[in-house]
């Protein structure tokens, strides 16, 4: 199996996975069993994409679906900041950020793949 655990997006996806199970322990009641477990179990999806992929010859297929995956997550960390799950606005743009990069990693592979 291949070693993923020192690829840059690799390590940028579990931040960001350990970043949301630390931040949904804040979310309100109803927030943190909604759309903080699909925050989490996203994110965790997200990961194991990217372990996925760096160990097969053939990653298109597996990088469309991280790329997805990634704007699902978008979708869904936007939903949690028009619901007001996020405690404050820092950590709904710490979130984001952190995607938007993941993105920019995701696109880029997916790219230089398909070439």
């Amino acid at each position: 199996m291949a070693q993923y655990d020192s690829l840059p997006i690799y390590k940028k996806a579990f931040d960001l996975c350990i970043y949301f199970e630390k931040i949904v322990k804040n979310f309100s009641r109803y927030n943190k069993y909604t759309i903080g477990s699909d925050l989490r179990n996203k994110s965790r999806e997200i990961c194991v994409c990217i372990a996925k992929a760096n160990s097969l010859v053939d990653k298109k297929v597996v990088l469309r679906e991280l790329v997805v995956l990634v704007e699902e997550l978008k979708m869904l960390v936007r939903l949690a900041k028009e619901t007001k799950a996020f405690h404050n606005f820092n950590s709904y743009m710490y979130s984001i950020g952190l995607l938007v990069d993941l993105a920019k990693q995701a696109n880029g592979w997916s790219n230089s793949v398909q070439k």
